[in-house]
């Protein structure tokens, strides 16, 4: 609530200040209202002339629309601009290197329980333990 009261109170100091403005631009003589409109297309002129010079700088030397401003990239610059790809080469390296130790891993424990189980490695071969399994998970 106190957000919008502060907020009326700008607008209604807004308000006052433009029609002081507004009142007080009146009063200002011819001349000095002619000079400062011939001030402001001055002006006008001289910032469309900086954006056509920046605009044909950027299309000349494209180089120069870079971070760099323009300098060439020396070879520690080329360098560091590398460091981030290097970084996520070597974490897929990495990820792909412990997906396999851990399938390994677990592989080798699949293999120690059945070389060490009471049955013999032919017997989760037969078709006749399948169904043995079936029917023991039912009961």
């Amino acid at each position: 609530m106190q957000n919008r009261n502060t907020e009326r109170h700008v607008d209604a100091f807004g308000a006052r200040l433009s029609v002081w403005l507004d009142q007080s631009a009146q009063d200002v003589p011819s001349e000095v209202m002619e000079r400062l409109r011939a001030s402001r297309m001055q002006a006008i002129a001289k910032r469309r002339i900086l954006k056509i010079e920046t605009a044909t700088a950027v299309f000349a030397n494209p180089s120069s629309a870079t971070l760099g401003g323009g300098a060439p990239f020396s070879f520690w610059g080329r360098a560091a601009s590398l460091l981030p790809l290097v970084a996520l080469l070597a974490g897929l390296l990495g990820i792909g290197i412990l997906q396999e130790d851990q399938r390994a891993q677990e592989l080798a424990e699949v293999d120690t329980a059945i070389l060490t189980d009471e049955l013999p490695p032919s017997a989760y071969t037969d078709a006749g333990f399948a169904q043995f399994l079936k029917a023991a998970s039912r009961d």
